[in-house]
């Protein structure tokens, strides 16, 4: 059974920092990309980063760029989102997910077929 179990959120107050992790079991992941999405209370989920196989090609959106930084440890089959700055309106519960699909880094949810429960992340101003 594939598991993705994030962990790492918190309360934080703006500017400060969180590292989040996702770490997946059941199956190998080392040849596919994880990304990170969020969803904050009455707003649909929005794409934040993805990272390919290798951790050498990722992709952001925009209001992430310069503040998180997306990695992965092939290794211990997890990825990471260090994140910094962080501002109120960064609010929200962060899911970490795989997709299996081969092709180019993608911020479409409906590519991913692997999700986890999510983490809250409160960044208090």
């Amino acid at each position: 059974q594939v598991q993705l179990v994030e962990s790492g959120g918190g309360l934080v107050q703006a500017g400060g920092s969180l590292r989040l992790s996702c770490a997946a079991s059941g199956r190998t992941f080392s040849s596919y990309a994880m990304g990170w999405f969020r969803q904050a209370p009455g707003k649909e989920r929005e794409f934040v980063a993805t990272i390919n196989w290798s951790g050498l090609s990722t992709l952001y959106t925009d209001s992430a760029k310069g503040r998180f930084t997306i990695s992965r440890d092939n290794a211990k089959n997890t990825v990471y989102l260090q994140m910094n700055s962080l501002k109120p309106e960064d609010t929200a519960v962060y899911y970490c997910a795989v997709t299996t699909v081969y092709g180019p880094l993608t911020s479409r949810g409906s590519m991913y077929n692997y999700w986890g429960q999510g983490t809250q992340v409160t960044v208090s101003s």
